[in-house]
C-alpha cells in the first residue's frame, strides 16, 4: 500500500495520496507485493497514454 501511495502521488499529486504514504512509512506497514500487481500494471497503462 505504501508503494501505491507513493506511485498515484507521483502521478496525480494527490495530497491524501502522500499523507498515506508517510503515515504508511511512519508505522513500518507495506502490502505484499502481489497485492499491489494489478496497481501497477493500471498505473503502468495510464503513463503510457
Amino acid at each position: 500500500m505504501r508503494d501505491f501511495s507513493w506511485k498515484y502521488f507521483t502521478l496525480t499529486g494527490d495530497v491524501e495520496s502522500f499523507m498515506l504514504y508517510k503515515e504508511m512509512d511512519q508505522y513500518g506497514l507495506s502490502a505484499h507485493p502481489s497485492a499491489a500487481e494489478g496497481f501497477d500494471e493500471e498505473l503502468a497503462g495510464e503513463d503510457a497514454e
